[in-house]
């Protein structure tokens, strides 16, 4: 396999709740005024990301995988995973709240829909004044009163509400009752799972007329009734990896970079970053590339030694 940071074309998502920040933000070449998502690095059927750059442009990730899988993955996650790609990369511009939602866990997701649960965190790029997430119950809840406050119509007084800024970082169990609030862009990390159950939708209807499918019944077993600590504190050292969480699924640093760092990794899990600010280059053997802001780029497990220079803030993703 020819190695280099692998970039891949962005797959754009029309939503309900969407804007135009992934345009005006993060560059991204958006087909409408209301769209909500920027698919980054993908590997959910239906939904592959094909990579935009280099002597593999034009191909599936499905297809790399296939012919390399260990150089991709590294052998550690290439045994655990065979050639899946694990992990879903994307971003998110919330112009409208976003439906109260929970995602099922491995087990239950497995039963039900062939496929992994979805653990997930949410790293804030940009939030307006005010701007709120709901992460969890204010207090231990249980499924009558929950569901007492659903057919009310005042699940939210019963929800933890959080007001967010640039740099907070939220880690989402499965189980968890969430949603992204109004004015708020979002870069998420998630397990390779598109699966969702839309508890409230704040009585929305789209163009047409239509609201979207609730899935009440399914969430009550898969929720998290208990109180969660969600929010994430990190160290910021320069050209360094700071660890914001460390979970079974994945490891997110946040990686400042000032001038230039050295890395050098093991080959056991492929690294991804998420440029969140600023521009880098990307240096090894001899070769350059360069990334902005809103660019997420795949390094395969095989390209173990490598230079980032530059002034940017980085997300450095792996499976450790």
């Amino acid at each position: 396999m020819e190695l280099y940071p692998l970039i891949f074309e962005p797959i754009l998502k029309d939503r309900i709740w969407g804007g135009t920040k992934l345009q005006s933000d993060l560059g991204k070449n958006i087909p409408t005024q209301t769209t909500g998502e920027s698919w980054e690095l993908s590997a959910v059927p239906g939904d592959v990301s094909v990579v935009s750059e280099g002597i593999y442009k034009n191909k599936p990730l499905s297809e790399l995988l296939e012919q390399f899988p260990q150089e991709i993955l590294g052998q550690k996650v290439h045994e655990q995973f065979g050639a899946q790609f694990p992990l879903l990369f994307k971003f998110l511009d919330a112009r409208d709240d976003l439906s109260i939602q929970v995602h099922p866990n491995d087990e239950l997701a497995k039963q039900r829909h062939n496929s992994f649960g979805k653990t997930e965190m949410w790293y804030v790029m940009q939030a307006d004044e005010g701007a709120r997430i709901i992460v969890g119950f204010k207090h231990k809840s249980g499924p009558e009163e929950y569901v007492e406050h659903l057919n009310n119509k005042n699940l939210i007084e019963i929800l933890n509400e959080v007001e967010v800024k640039k740099g907070d970082v939220f880690f989402l169990e499965t189980g968890t009752i969430h949603a992204i609030g109004a004015g708020i862009v979002i870069a998420e990390i998630q397990q390779t799972s598109d699966i969702t159950y839309r508890i409230y939708d704040w009585d929305r209807v789209d163009a047409q007329g239509k609201s979207r499918e609730l899935h009440v019944e399914q969430a009550l077993d898969a929720m998290n009734y208990n109180t969660t600590d969600t929010q994430k504190h990190y160290t910021q050292t320069e050209n360094s990896a700071n660890v914001m969480v460390n979970c079974p699924y994945f490891t997110t640093s946040y990686f400042p970079l000032n001038g230039e760092a050295n890395v050098n990794k093991s080959g056991s899990s492929f690294t991804v970053y998420i440029c969140t600010e600023g521009e880098y280059s990307f240096e090894n053997n001899g070769k350059t590339y360069s990334f902005k802001k809103g660019d997420t780029i795949l390094v395969p497990a095989a390209l173990k030694d490598f230079s980032l220079r530059g002034e940017a803030t980085l997300l450095e993703i792996c499976i450790s």
